[in-house]
């Protein structure tokens, strides 16, 4: 496994990581046990940092997660979690809930303090209460020791210039924007660099568009990305090979994403994960797959309020948000 600088926080985090909304059952009905078991695979084959929500399974992922963790030395894992978003339709980034928030995170967690602390899907709020109350609530909570690093979380890229223009952050995390079929976070890469702000990729998969099972019901792709993206798994299959492997080791290779997140409940899919990532990167299929995807590539779906800006047309096939 490979390890990485989390920009200015110093922290050494593994090139893959672990997301743990799968604890909360939000992709299938899973057994605690073997969530719990997954967990410790990820840990022992050298994933360090795990990142969860209140909003993954209604708390259920963090209960999950604390009670796995609960075996394993502090040291040996970088824990992240958010606070704002807590249901659907449920958000609330009022500094009183983000603090409160917070205290019941890390009672469910089992711990007494957060390595990182993201307000979550940051689009669904007000500017306003995002920038003058959930980050100050951030910014106390880290001077009173109970986080050591914070930040935001969201789709749309023009939320992270916005905030970024107004105030520092430790990291950030982005979702479906470094895959096979969206680099669109290379754009982003020069400001966080600038400021030395840590990155964190998820959703390599773009949430489902890059396997070879069907694209969940829920996603909100068009479905040209879909045809698009089934098409490219198809080739793949015919290679012998699965999209999701070419896809783990595309986000991966990248030394300039420092890290990025998968989520399963299922041991040996993590185990598969991690070593997918010290294997070549077949440049030869990647040319052929990146080909195929070229009609979509940077196509995205509206999400959040308009108050935000909006996702640049480019990136949504000239849809609004």
């Amino acid at each position: 496994m490979q390890y990485r600088k989390l920009g200015k926080t110093g922290l050494d985090v593994s090139a893959l990581s672990f997301g743990a909304s799968s604890l909360g059952g939000v992709f299938r009905d899973i057994q605690k046990e073997e969530g719990i078991r997954t967990v410790h695979t990820a840990i022992d084959m050298g994933i360090n940092l795990i990142d969860v929500s209140p909003y993954y399974g209604l708390t259920q992922a963090e209960t999950v997660l604390g009670e796995a963790l609960r075996s394993v030395p502090r040291d040996r894992y970088v824990l992240s979690t958010k606070a704002g978003r807590y249901g659907q339709d449920a958000f609330d980034f009022s500094a009183n809930r983000v603090i409160q928030s917070a205290e019941e995170s890390m009672r469910r967690l089992g711990t007494d303090y957060l390595d990182i602390l993201l307000l979550h899907d940051i689009e669904f709020g007000s500017v306003k209460q995002v920038l003058e109350e959930g980050i100050p609530a951030l910014e106390q909570l880290k001077q009173s020791g109970k986080i050591r690093f914070f930040g935001v979380s969201g789709l749309p890229l023009n939320i992270f210039n916005m905030v970024l223009s107004h105030t520092s952050l430790d990291v950030i995390l982005s979702y479906c924007h470094y895959s096979l079929n969206d680099s669109t976070l290379l754009e982003l890469l020069p400001l966080l660099e600038q400021q030395d702000v840590g990155l964190i990729n998820a959703s390599p998969l773009s949430m489902g568009l890059l396997s070879n099972r069907d694209v969940p019901e829920w996603h909100p792709a068009s479905e040209e990305i879909k045809a698009v993206c089934r098409r490219a798994a198809e080739f793949c299959r015919s290679q012998g090979t699965d999209i999701a492997k070419l896809a783990i080791q595309y986000s991966t290779a990248n030394e300039r994403i420092t890290t990025t997140l998968v989520s399963t409940a299922n041991p040996e899919n993590i185990r598969n994960n991690i070593m997918w990532t010290e294997e070549p990167l077949d440049e030869s299929l990647l040319k052929e797959v990146l080909e195929i995807l070229k009609p979509i590539d940077g196509k995205t779906w509206p999400s959040g309020s308009p108050e935000w800006g909006g996702a640049p047309a480019h990136q949504n096939g000239g849809r609004t948000s």
